[in-house]
């Protein structure tokens, strides 16, 4: 919730108040209780987090979670694809290798 700083016309008392932002200003001041409390312009309206974990990527909307997962999906196949491509491509190198290694030559088939 943010902060406001409030002072009194009457007696001059400055204070600071959680409000929600919804929230009408209070009217009453609690040292003289007249109503001559207002709202001062200012920074007093910050939001304070408190404790551990926000994040900007607690708060995707649903769109962009499913869009992250249906990317991270298809990169995983890609680099699967490409896995399988790199393995058949070193099999057929090692078979050809293996077979000039021998000293054998193909033969052909008529």
């Amino acid at each position: 919730m943010p902060t406001y700083d409030y002072e009194c016309d009457a007696c001059g008392h400055t204070m600071e108040l959680f409000q929600n932002i919804s929230e009408d200003p209070k009217k009453k001041c609690p040292e003289c209780k007249k109503n001559k409390l207002r709202r001062l312009f200012g920074t007093g309206a910050a939001i304070v987090f408190k404790g551990s974990g926000f994040y900007e990527t607690d708060y995707r909307s649903e769109s962009y979670k499913k869009g992250a997962a249906a990317d991270k999906k298809s990169a995983e196949v890609k680099s699967s694809d490409s896995k399988s491509k790199t393995d058949s491509k070193s099999s057929s190198t090692s078979k050809s290798s293996e077979s000039k290694s021998s000293g054998s030559t193909p033969k052909k088939k008529d």
